[in-house]
């Protein structure tokens, strides 16, 4: 098992920047790609972005790209999300995901592809 434990949501106005961290803890860290996905209110939960177990690949959701940025350190068991340049339509529950695979720079894009969820932190972007 891993837990997932999701920090740093809040309230933010438009143009602001957040930084949200998850804390992994039960397994090797460094054995699992990490994803952020999100959901806002009436929608399906989407897919944000992702980073591999190296932490040398990543991918991001065109909605994303150029604002925000994913990174990870093995040593400390964490991944970040840094949000910048906050729209709106970024607000979101925002979920942290684990994801284990034997390839070092597979970047995981899917739900499916997910082992373990956080339970969610809430951003919230006011105009």
């Amino acid at each position: 098992q891993v837990q997932l434990v999701e920090s740093g949501g809040g309230l933010v106005q438009a143009g602001g920047s957040l930084r949200l961290s998850c804390a992994a803890s039960g397994r090797t860290f460094s054995n699992y790609a990490m994803g952020w996905f999100r959901q806002a209110p009436g929608k399906e939960r989407e897919f944000v972005t992702a980073i591999s177990r190296s932490g040398i690949s990543t991918y991001y959701a065109d909605s994303v790209k150029g604002r925000f940025t994913i990174s990870r350190d093995n040593a400390k068991n964490t991944v970040c999300l840094q949000m910048n340049s906050l729209k709106p339509e970024d607000t979101a529950v925002y979920y942290c995901a684990a994801g284990h695979f034997p390839l070092m720079n597979h970047v995981p894009r899917t739900e499916r592809e997910y082992n373990y969820w956080g339970q969610g932190t809430q951003v919230t972007v006011s105009s």
